[in-house]
């Protein structure tokens, strides 16, 4: 077994993945998570939005291609209909336009099925406590995008933020999550949260994704 998440709350989580092939053994791995507990698997996006509805979830690990309903319009419904449930994102598409739509939608994480299990576990762990994960294909994906595409309106950013807020945002811009973020700048998790959130006030940030295309666009990435 894995170690458990570091308040000791067993995080439910739901597998959606059209495949049974691919979401039983996934599912069967993730239960040996201390910490984790699958408590549905869904073959749609339908199935996931009734099994959150059912609840309590809290992470669903969301397929993007599957019928019914597919991933980034589940996604979409869960962030309007249950916000406090976190979406991570597994699948073989790693293409500038799934990865923005589902970031869009308002995916916290997004990995390839690349990923291994203890990459999926982490992922899961992070969105449940708020925090994003990209991997490193996706960021890298994601940045080239936005300097390819820089938006005018995030070309300045407001006179107000302060020089730690300014930080935090160009360490976003990087793909670095909260934890990371607050390592390399010696402060705590909960401050990083903190300076996050002023800072999406003042600038109005909508999501990390728009984090990320501000902070390049602003010449801090």
């Amino acid at each position: 077994m894995t170690e458990p998440f570091g308040d000791s709350r067993t995080l439910r989580v739901v597998v959606a993945d059209d495949q049974a092939a691919i979401r039983e053994p996934l599912a069967a791995v993730l239960g040996l998570s201390a910490d984790i507990e699958v408590v549905a698997e869904a073959a749609d996006g339908s199935d996931v939005l009734t099994a959150v509805a059912a609840g309590p979830v809290d992470v669903v690990l969301m397929d993007l291609r599957m019928p019914v309903l597919d991933g980034i319009q589940a996604t979409r419904r869960l962030s309007e209909e249950h916000p406090g449930v976190a979406v991570v994102v597994l699948t073989t598409f790693a293409d500038d336009d799934s990865i923005l739509a589902a970031l869009s939608a308002g995916a916290r994480g997004y990995l390839t099925k690349n990923a291994g299990r203890k990459d999926i576990v982490r992922a899961i762990r992070a969105a449940a406590a708020g925090q994003s994960v990209l991997d490193r294909e996706v960021q890298d994906r994601l940045l080239a995008t936005v300097r390819a595409k820089p938006t005018a309106a995030g070309s300045t950013l407001p006179s107000d933020l302060t020089p730690r807020e300014r930080e935090v945002l160009a360490a976003i811009g990087q793909g670095l999550p909260n934890r990371a973020i607050a390592e390399k700048l010696f402060i705590s998790e909960a401050t990083v949260k903190t300076h996050i959130n002023n800072l999406f006030a003042k600038a109005d940030i909508r999501d990390r994704a728009d984090a990320v295309r501000r902070a390049i666009a602003a010449g801090l990435a």
